[in-house]
């Protein structure tokens, strides 16, 4: 799933290029955008008691993002537990395709209180949504490969 960002004044920092704490939120939305295209509306999981933490992030900058450039970000599901998901993301600048950023994100499942649940006994049709977007990728790796 590609998201698509314009850089906005605000993000900049005293250097004029985007703050790195930024991108975090760039990964947030996407990640949320890509839940919602393959059926998963996180409100709705929130209505439905349960929510999906941020257990780790990390983020490598390989070239500088200024005020007024968009970029592209291409969210994927790496890997899906039941209990956990991992989330990997490639900024690209949207005119050039130079890549500017690469991160991943680690989630797990809890309810309201904290408490860890798996997905798969708790909720099993989003289960299977998240199983089918990891093997989705899967299928879009071979056949760019």
């Amino acid at each position: 799933m590609i998201y698509e960002h314009e850089a906005q004044y605000y993000e900049t920092d005293q250097m004029g290029i985007i703050h790195h704490s930024n991108y975090l939120r760039w990964f947030e939305s996407a990640r949320i955008q890509f839940l919602k295209e393959i059926g998963i509306d996180y409100a709705k999981c929130e209505e439905m008691g349960f929510i999906s933490p941020v257990m780790e992030v990390s983020c490598t900058y390989k070239s500088m993002v200024h005020f007024g450039d968009t970029v592209r970000i291409d969210t994927r599901f790496e890997e899906y537990t039941g209990a956990k998901f991992y989330v990997t993301y490639e900024v690209r600048d949207k005119a050039t395709g130079e890549l500017r950023t690469t991160g991943r994100s680690k989630h797990c499942f809890t309810d309201k209180e904290g408490k860890p649940i798996s997905l798969k006994r708790a909720y099993p049709k989003l289960h299977e949504k998240f199983l089918q977007a990891v093997e989705d990728n899967k299928k879009q790796d071979s056949v760019t490969t």
